[in-house]
């Protein structure tokens, strides 16, 4: 059953096919709000703010109009502005990597050197994307990890094709220019070596 079936008949009143909407898009609505939530460090708000995002679909589904957008584009724009609505509430909360109680993690063959680096690596590229504006940064988390074509993008964020295409190399450059310092230190590249 398409997408648009389901909802025709949800509409008319089989409200138990809403289970199988939410199955279709929950791990993706769920790693777009976690993604959206890293910038502010709020990654445990994500679980309850993707069921929020379902909720609000759920009332508002008398209103989706197919014409308007796809049903996964309505569903991300709706996730996308829960998630700036509880960040305008929480604008001053930030919580350190020991308050969150996550802990970075290393195999048992991995050198600790190596790690850290990684995870050096891979704080300062969350770092770069959390500086990013706000359209800029939603429309790299939607292309690079939702993976969503341009039109959907552009839908979401209620912007054209052209001006998301923009938005993104306006951001691929920003974050470029923001690690390059770090990533053209020898330390980095002699350790990238051992790994090959």
């Amino acid at each position: 059953m398409t997408d648009s079936q389901l909802i025709r008949e949800i509409k008319d009143g089989n409200v138990q096919l809403y289970d199988e909407l939410m199955q279709r898009y929950e791990r993706k609505i769920l790693a777009f709000v976690y993604h959206m939530l890293k910038s502010a460090q709020m990654e445990s708000l994500a679980e309850d703010l993707c069921n929020e995002t379902f909720y609000k679909a759920y009332r508002s589904l008398h209103s989706f109009r197919e014409v308007e957008a796809t049903f996964s584009t309505w569903l991300y724009t709706i996730a996308r502005n829960t998630v700036l609505s509880e960040l305008r509430k929480n604008k001053n909360t930030k919580v350190s990597l020991e308050q969150s109680g996550l802990e970075p993690h290393a195999g048992a063959d991995a050198m600790p050197e190596l790690t850290v680096l990684r995870n050096e690596k891979v704080s300062m590229v969350r770092d770069a994307i959390n500086n990013l504006p706000e359209k800029q940064r939603s429309a790299l988390i939607l292309r690079e990890y939702d993976q969503l074509d341009y039109q959907e993008i552009a839908n979401i964020l209620g912007q054209t094709v052209s001006s998301v295409k923009s938005l993104l190399f306006r951001a691929r450059a920003s974050v470029k220019l923001q690690l390059e310092p770090y990533f053209l230190d020898p330390i980095f590249e002699e350790y990238e070596g051992m790994n090959r």
